[in-house]
């Protein structure tokens, strides 16, 4: 199988040749190329020999356009700050008073440098991988982009006690996350990584989110011409698990902190799983550590298909090594080919 039949196998719940994998490889393009992380982004070209790359390297099953998540704070005006060992992320919150809500206007994607080159590299990826390997764009769910529009603690304000601000800012929010979606949709992108770290309850409580976020994010998903997987961003899945099924979608990504015979019990034929492998603990993995918690995942979460093998968070830290990710290809080769069998 190629990687684009291996993984819509695995979305179909049945069992593919193999487990795929997704290495969510973004700043580590950087790195590969000998650049800079800023300079490395300044470049529809860069990204491109980046993820075509670490697609062969390290055995991916996907590319990425995505670039970075405060990309779409550009979108508004708002500033990104550029690190040298780390992911790029928003500057100071843009909306200074909660009343500015209702004169927002709705970034046309047209007219934003940032978010066209993210539809440059996919249209580039498209023409080079073709069908043979899906590409996934990405966007931040209207009810979780508000931390980097105004703040966490002003935006809790407005979920608790200012309801029409709440939903004036979710309103033009689907409306952008909807256009942006589509827009990488129709560039030639197989499917849209829907993050949405604020539904976990790792950040608000179950029955706030389902007042709240739950139905912004099933209109939204609804509009979205193409298949979504839900990331929560090493957010714990568990809870929410049921709902974010409702949602409408395709995958949900599990965090290593839950408990992986649960979710798959749960997710069984409703929707796909991906993860968990710890991201962030990654950075201190040498290979037996790699070999030990890829098999152990392999074991629990492969068997029957419906699983694709990727970290917890979304993004690899620019600090794990080449070693640890050539190192997590080779067990999942070894282990991950169906019909599963893992030794003890």
């Amino acid at each position: 199988m190629n990687s684009m039949e291996r993984v819509m196998t695995a979305l179909s719940y049945k069992e593919p040749d193999r487990v795929p994998i997704f290495l969510n490889l973004t700043i580590t393009g950087a790195k590969e190329l000998e650049m800079s992380i800023k300079d490395y982004f300044s470049s529809a070209d860069n990204v491109v020999k980046g993820q075509l790359l670490m697609k062969n390297k390290y055995s991916n099953d996907m590319v990425t356009a995505f670039l970075y998540s405060a990309a779409e704070i550009e979108a508004w005006g708002g500033e990104v700050i550029f690190y040298e060992d780390g992911p790029p992320n928003s500057g100071e919150p843009f909306i200074k008073k909660i009343e500015d809500i209702f004169k927002m206007e709705i970034p046309n994607i047209n007219n934003i440098a940032g978010l066209l080159k993210g539809l440059e590299i996919i249209k580039k990826l498209k023409k080079i991988v073709n069908e043979d390997t899906p590409i996934i764009g990405a966007v931040t769910a209207p009810f979780s982009l508000p931390v980097m529009q105004m703040g966490f603690e002003k935006y809790l304000e407005l979920i608790y006690f200012r309801k029409d601000e709440f939903n004036q800012l979710m309103k033009i929010n689907e409306e952008f996350c909807v256009a942006w979606a589509n827009a990488q949709l129709e560039a030639g992108a197989t499917a849209i990584s829907y993050a949405n770290p604020l539904a976990s309850p790792t950040i608000v409580e179950r029955d706030t989110y389902i007042s709240t976020g739950f139905e912004v994010a099933r209109k939204t998903i609804a509009r979205i011409r193409g298949p979504v997987a839900t990331n929560l961003a090493s957010g714990i899945a568990l809870p929410v698990m049921m709902d974010l099924i409702k949602t409408g979608t395709k995958a949900v990504a599990v965090s290593v902190k839950d408990n992986i015979d649960e979710a798959k019990r749960i997710a069984n034929k409703k929707v796909a799983m991906i993860g968990n492998l710890d991201a962030i603990d990654m950075v201190n993995w040498d290979k037996e550590k790699t070999r030990k918690e890829v098999k152990e995942l392999i074991k629990k979460a492969a068997p029957g298909g419906g699983f694709i093998l990727s970290d917890n968070h979304g993004e690899i830290p620019w600090q794990v090594t080449e070693n640890v990710l050539l190192e997590i290809a080779e067990t999942v080769k070894e282990y991950g080919t169906y019909p599963i069998q893992v030794d003890e």
